[in-house]
């Protein structure tokens, strides 16, 4: 697995539509998402005791967080992802579901995971047997830029918010609720190096760098 650099900053409306014009012209659009913004969904799972929540806020080193996400509400494309952080650096390992798996282990029915040829659900299955289950469930929009020297990514995220105890998956009308600060989330992940014109681009006066968590944020519901 890659491990990558990842920078955070909370910003607000006016540097986002600043962000979105530079980044335009210098970068690509989401090769996967040409159309601009897209909606994300995502599943976040967690222990009876709030380990991944705890370790986020206590800023453990070495951490970990799995998560059902997909786009659009289109379930054609679902995957389980593990995210991982490292002395500082981030990684992720992930693994195609179907619409029905992805619903089976939302309903907490998790024991034909075992028998998988994906090591990652058999290493949910050994975690969901721990006491790991699906706890939030998270929307926002995104819209994403890439550029190929350094394989940057930079992601600007709003309109976060969460269906509170809820984890109807794949359910269109699940009421959500938005965040009790609303805020914009900027990130940018590049591998070895960051170019300096994309350096330039996000650098913003008064924002500092931000270990926000759209998790941990949504969380305070529940």
């Amino acid at each position: 697995m890659n491990l990558r650099h990842e920078l955070k900053h909370e910003i607000n409306l006016s540097d986002k539509l600043a962000l979105t014009q530079r980044l335009s012209a210098v970068m690509n659009r989401d090769e996967n998402r040409p159309e601009g913004e897209y909606l994300v969904r995502s599943l976040y799972f967690d222990d009876f005791t709030d380990k991944a929540l705890r370790e986020k806020i206590d800023g453990i080193n070495s951490r970990e967080k799995f998560r059902i996400r997909f786009y659009n509400n289109d379930p054609s494309f679902i995957r389980l992802e593990k995210k991982i952080k490292q002395n500082g650096l981030c990684g992720k390992e992930s693994a195609l579901l179907t619409q029905s798996e992805a619903q089976s282990i939302a309903d907490g029915e998790y024991d034909w995971l075992i028998d998988s040829e994906r090591p990652l659900l058999r290493e949910l299955y050994a975690k969901m047997k721990s006491g790991l289950k699906p706890k939030t469930l998270v929307d926002y929009r995104r819209e994403a830029f890439t550029y190929p020297c350094g394989n940057v990514r930079v992601t600007l995220d709003f309109d976060i918010r969460t269906a509170l105890y809820s984890t109807a998956l794949f359910d269109k009308e699940c009421p959500t609720v938005p965040m009790i600060s609303p805020t914009i989330i900027l990130e940018v992940k590049w591998d070895e190096f960051l170019p300096s014109v994309i350096r330039d681009i996000v650098r913003l006066e008064g924002r500092r760098t931000s270990s926000f968590s759209k998790y941990a944020a949504c969380r305070i519901y529940c």
